[in-house]
């Protein structure tokens, strides 16, 4: 079994940092770590590993613990971890007992506990990867997706039960959804709270159950959507369709989806941002004396003329051609790469022999070897 890694590590933060920058470390990490975001075999052992370290330092009780006690202060092996019992402080001293009978022994966390758990909770936000191709990214498109969508019975309007007067308080609680246990101890009498076990901490219970969701509150529906994705999304860049994550809890609404987006590359054209790069292919003869091409862009062919001289690795604009996003449109930029033909004709290798033959026969211009070779005088 390894060896279990310090929270601190864990979330990657100092162990004097504040709980604002464990929350902020926490979701950044829940993000990255997701196993519906990221398809790594150790993804979700990494995401069970971030919230367990999460769920003890985000309480102030729990880090104190974990502080003082390492591990055992916090997975129930030490008795006193937490208890500060060398302060001898009155609720310090309640934490003894709380480790020996649960709750806080004094009936005060465990009501806090159950309001909590009663509280109407937003769903969990769901993440989901779309690939779209490298044109439908460029320009945009609409796109429909199927998933399935735990949705609020319209029946019972989440309650779970047939009609209102099948609500009931929960006689076992009395409503309180917590349960009180009286204990004598060397230390005196001590009252500890819990969960109630036949309502799970609601304080209700139901005597005849809505016949659409079988008593849960919602139904579990496969929807259709459909989305936007603007023109000039990236790789990377999430899409939120509000409400289609998953189901909210006591009556709480939905969570979000994002849709990460993944665009897949094209054969030929890169962009950056709004622009558009693509390498073309020139003839010698062609970048020597100049001429016109038609172009392939996003938008269609272009005619574009490649002056006379032009180098190899010569950049040129297009001016317009590139990804209209925002209301701003990019340019395309075409890279020169002068390519010399090694399958020549006859008649052509005639004319190449000319044209050497010209060159080493006039004494004022100098070759393009001749002049690489001054330049090291």
């Amino acid at each position: 079994m390894a060896e279990k890694r310090d929270y601190y590590e864990v979330l990657g933060v100092s162990r004097s940092a504040s709980q604002e920058e464990i929350k902020k470390a926490y979701r950044s990490l829940a993000k990255k770590y997701h196993p519906d975001v990221n398809k790594s075999p150790d993804a979700p052992e990494k995401f069970k590993e971030i919230n367990e370290a999460y769920e003890v330092l985000s309480d102030p009780q729990k880090r104190q613990n974990y502080d003082q006690f390492g591990f055992s202060g916090v997975d129930g092996s030490n008795p006193f971890a937490g208890s500060g019992f060398s302060t001898g402080s009155f609720d310090d001293f309640g934490d003894i007992f709380s480790s020996f009978f649960g709750g806080d022994g004094f009936g005060r966390s465990s009501s806090r506990s159950s309001r909590s758990a009663n509280a109407p909770r937003q769903g969990e936000d769901r993440y989901l990867r779309l690939s779209i191709s490298f044109l439908d990214a460029c320009f945009g498109k609409k796109q429909t997706i199927s998933l399935d969508v735990d949705e609020q019975c319209q029946r019972c309007s989440g309650s779970g039960a047939y009609s209102p007067s099948d609500i009931v308080t929960c006689p076992t609680c009395g409503g309180s959804g917590v349960t009180m246990r009286t204990q004598r101890t060397a230390f005196g009498v001590f009252q500890t709270q819990s969960v109630c076990p036949d309502c799970g901490g609601t304080g209700r219970k139901i005597r005849k159950v809505c016949p659409d969701c079988g008593g849960r509150g919602y139904i579990r529906r496969k929807q259709t959507i459909e989305v936007t994705i603007p023109a000039g999304v990236e790789s990377g860049q999430k899409l939120r369709v509000a409400g289609k994550g998953e189901r909210g809890v006591n009556g709480g609404p939905n969570g979000d989806l994002y849709l990460v987006i993944e665009v897949q590359p094209h054969a030929q054209f890169e962009r950056n941002g709004r622009d558009i790069y693509l390498q073309i292919p020139v003839s010698a003869v062609d970048a020597t004396l100049g001429t016109t091409v038609d172009v392939p862009t996003i938008h269609g062919d272009v005619t574009m003329k490649i002056p006379a001289g032009t180098q190899d690795g010569t950049q040129l604009r297009l001016k317009g051609q590139g990804i209209q996003a925002s209301g701003r449109t990019g340019d395309q930029y075409c890279t020169v790469h002068v390519k010399v033909d090694d399958r020549l004709s006859a008649k052509e290798r005639k004319l190449y022999e000319e044209l050497q033959a010209l060159q080493g026969s006039t004494p004022s211009k100098k070759s393009v070897w001749e002049r690489f070779k001054d330049s090291f005088k």
